[in-house]
């Protein structure tokens, strides 16, 4: 993570009620991805980043839980995450967490909280790999 890097202002996610139980919304903010998964009439939201690899999680838009539909899974390698704490219980990464995104709640609005860190913008690969051939 870049902790250099804050969110300088507070931006608007969602209000409670757009999601149904164990569903998720995605939001980009400054090349960024994050997600939140309503569970229990709660919020939970994380960067999307998978703490192996640094990959998104999802596999499609909106697509992040495991066929069960309570736990997160991240699509590339099957690792499964708690939705309340972001834990990995199973795969490369158990032990690791998923990065916590801080919310406020206003009168049922959700918002993504101002002046916390973000994690790196993702790696362009192609771009990187062309550059590299460049400097060769």
């Amino acid at each position: 993570m870049d902790k250099g890097t804050l969110l300088e202002q507070e931006i608007a996610l969602c209000q409670l009620d757009d999601l149904q139980e164990m569903q998720t919304i995605e939001l980009s903010i400054e090349e960024r991805k994050l997600f939140a998964i309503r569970r229990d009439n709660q919020l939970y939201a994380y960067w999307n980043s998978c703490p192996h690899l640094g990959i998104p999680l999802n596999w499609m838009p909106d697509k992040f839980l495991d066929l069960d539909g309570s736990l997160i899974q991240c699509s590339s390698h099957g690792a499964l995450f708690q939705v309340d704490s972001g834990e990995c219980i199973a795969g490369p990464c158990a032990g690791d967490h998923l990065m916590q995104v801080e919310l406020r709640v206003e009168d049922g609005s959700y918002y993504v909280a101002a002046n916390q860190p973000m994690p790196a913008p993702p790696i362009n690969l192609r771009a990187q790999a062309l550059a590299d051939l460049e400097d060769s």
